[in-house]
């Protein structure tokens, strides 16, 4: 049991407040506490994290080391040459590696990067005096791409798949019109299925003077290989750690820059990095701008891992694409026969997805499949998304994990299978050997009872 400190606290006027009790430990105490806390928690560190969609890939420590190096560096320093260097680099070889001409590093995270340039897509039809107020979404899209459309106060509508997973060019043709804004478009998509079509689809809609939207959530899959501006879009979005490797932002520091075409840059937030042939600066002089997003230039320290991993692949960038797509192939292969491939592609992306409705008969069910790989120290793949797949398993194993970790993977899923024919109670109850067990989901959604536990226990 800990002993407690009591602190009066004396505020500005020279008044003594009640006593504050804080607890006292030694050294110790707080070093086997977190180091506990620590072992609890999952992460690349600690074993395979296939999440389909989300792209938990390993972040390589030099960056993380490089990052360190600049940690007492502050927007209001004098000196912010250095900084605004560094800044200005990384813009141009994200500007580079998605063929548009003007980057925006202010966006804090992937879904403020699509909120931020539906922003700039109303502003520049304001201008024109277009009231558009229509977002077209796949239905194999993030679920962010509705919700930030909704939030920047546009009307969504959903354009469906077809049989091959891709977008359904006559049903894009029957919705689109002259009130559409924006068609947002990941690809490959979130199926891990490339849109054969792209060029049809792009055309379409400059045809109604719509604006294209690049989802970059997949990029990873592409890069190095295709440009999504070389393909006609106009806007794009990046999540820098399922592209470039820093951390996944898990409610801390994230990144999600933009990039746009010239005629859309005069709406970028401000401030944009400048040169004016001698100095960097912040500029902010854009009249047009649709202001300020968030404070300073963005998460400093993630921006400089993204630029730091950048340089390390140098022109042999494509390897990431490269790679990706070969660990999901490869996956796909050992795997595929025990489930149903709802679109029986020949080949994916750097992701996949598989359904397990063939096992729904039997009581087992895709969740059921993903709590059992827990036990073999593994963290589920995704579940249930997209949700035009029944029973889905989605699945990504990224470029940096090694032949050994994805052929333990579909050992795994084998002998997980075995267990639901000899004992699917196994599956039913699982985990087993987490610090939380299978838990009412459904049940503690509407009733959460949240509780604090003293540091002791």
């Amino acid at each position: 049991m800990s002993n407690y400190i009591s602190f009066s606290k004396i505020d500005d006027c020279g008044l003594e407040r009640k006593n504050i009790d804080l607890p006292e430990f030694s050294e110790l105490e707080v070093v086997r506490y977190f180091t506990n806390l620590s072992r609890k928690n999952w992460g690349v560190d600690v074993g395979f994290y296939p999440l389909g969609s989300c792209t938990m890939k390993y972040n390589p420590k030099v960056n993380d080391f490089i990052a360190e190096k600049f940690r007492d560096f502050h927007p209001f320093l004098d000196d912010n040459q250095p900084i605004l260097e560094l800044l200005k680099e990384l813009e141009n070889k994200i500007a580079y590696l998605v063929g548009l001409d003007r980057v925006s590093l202010l966006p804090a995270a992937g879904a403020h990067g699509e909120y931020t340039a539906l922003l700039i897509a109303k502003k520049y039809f304001s201008t024109k005096n277009e009231s558009r107020d229509t977002v077209l979404v796949p239905d194999s899209a993030h679920g962010t791409n509705p919700a930030s459309a909704s939030m920047a106060g546009f009307k969504v509508i959903t354009i469906k798949s077809n049989s091959q997973g891709q977008i359904d060019i006559e049903d894009l043709k029957n919705k689109i019109n002259s009130n559409v804004a924006v068609f947002m478009i990941t690809n490959p998509n979130t199926l891990g299925i490339y849109e054969k079509k792209i060029e049809e689809i792009i055309q379409i809609c400059k045809e109604y003077g719509a604006l294209t939207y690049y989802d970059g959530a997949n990029f990873n899959a592409i890069i190095g290989k295709l440009r999504p501006g070389d393909m006609g879009f106009d806007m794009v979005h990046l999540n820098l750690h399922k592209t470039f490797s820093t951390p996944h932002g898990s409610g801390g520091p994230g990144a999600g820059p933009i990039a746009v075409r010239n005629f859309l840059a005069k709406f970028l937030p401000i401030p944009l990095i400048s040169y004016d042939g001698n100095r960097y600066y912040l500029n902010f002089d854009l009249p047009e701008t649709i202001g300020m997003i968030r404070d300073f230039w963005g998460n400093f320290g993630v921006l400089i891992r993204a630029l730091a991993y950048t340089l390390s692949y140098g022109k042999e960038i494509s390897k990431v694409s490269e790679f990706a797509v070969l660990n999901a192939n490869y996956l796909r292969k050992l795997i595929k026969e025990y489930f149903i491939d709802p679109y029986d592609q020949d080949f994916c992306a750097h992701e996949f997805v598989l359904s397990a409705s063939n096992y729904k008969e039997k009581g087992i069910r895709a969740m059921d499949i993903a709590k059992r790989m827990l036990d073999y120290n593994i963290h589920p793949p995704t579940v249930y998304f997209p949700l035009i797949v029944e029973e889905a398993l989605m699945i990504e194993p990224t470029e940096t994990e090694d032949i050994n970790t994805l052929d333990y993977f579909a050992e795994v899923v084998r002998s997980i299978l075995r267990e639901s024919e000899v004992n699917p109670s196994l599956l039913k109850e699982a985990p087993f050997n987490t610090p939380v067990g299978r838990i009412n989901e459904a049940f503690a959604s509407r009733e959460p009872k949240p509780t604090r536990k003293s540091l002791t226990q």
